[in-house]
């Protein structure tokens, strides 16, 4: 069985495009989802590193910022920015296990 995996825009990072529960899969299925996981989790913190010093780069444009407007639309980028670290975080830590 081929297992996909799928690019997710927001996060930059591929996940599993599960077909049926965790249960549901081989344990030789899931040996090789988790090995491609692994691949994939490996990169997420250089990936919230990258967000880190943008949400830094806007802090340092908002603090030079006059503009009200402005302002409001670059701490929406800061918000959109950390709620995908969190997002990232989360799938950071989601470690499933094969159980025979």
């Amino acid at each position: 069985m081929m297992i996909n995996f799928s690019t997710d825009e927001r996060l930059k990072i591929r996940l599993p495009d599960l077909t049926r529960d965790w249960n549901g899969y081989t344990p030789h299925e899931k040996e090789k989802i988790l090995m491609e996981w692994e691949k994939i989790r490996g990169t997420i913190p250089d990936r919230i590193k990258e967000l880190e010093v943008e949400i830094e780069n806007l802090l340092t444009d908002l603090s030079e910022e006059d503009d009200f407007e402005r302002s409001c639309m670059i701490n929406e980028r800061i918000s959109d920015r950390a709620s995908t670290i969190n997002d990232l975080w989360i799938w950071y830590r989601t470690n499933p296990e094969i159980h025979a």
